[in-house]
């Protein structure tokens, strides 16, 4: 399967990690923002109505998917990150301009303590102690 890349965050995987069976319904949560037992609730609803199309989609999907990889994030800050640009690209977005903002004002902050004579001044009192 070369046509498969594995590193892509946004395909849909088999999450065996926190599936029952197969890991398909927890893939799919996954992949579309959910809670893993929506996607189940609804799998179930499948069976009661659509029993064979719903048993043949699953087996299909559990045999076609790819497991998730267990390195696909570093670490759940990651993951986190991750699952909201997926899920809610705009607040994710916004998150990470406040974030840069907040370092942006904070670098400036910073130059302005060094670029002002106050800061040469107290270099000076400082290498006189020594």
């Amino acid at each position: 399967m070369a046509w498969i890349n594995s590193t892509h965050r946004f395909r849909l995987w088999r999450d065996r990690d926190r599936g029952i069976i197969a890991g398909v319904c927890a893939g799919i949560a996954d992949y579309i923002g959910a809670e893993p037992i929506v996607v189940r609730i609804v799998a179930v609803a499948g069976l009661v109505f659509f029993f064979v199309p719903t048993i043949g989609a699953y087996l299909i999907l559990a045999l076609a998917l790819p497991p998730k990889p267990p390195t696909l994030y570093a670490s759940r800050d990651e993951e986190s990150f991750w699952r909201g640009v997926n899920t809610a690209p705009a607040d994710t977005l916004g998150a990470l301009k406040g974030k840069f903002r907040g370092l942006e004002e904070r670098l400036g902050r910073m130059e302005s303590q060094v670029a002002s004579g106050d800061f040469e001044l107290h270099r000076k009192f400082r290498d006189l102690g020594r």
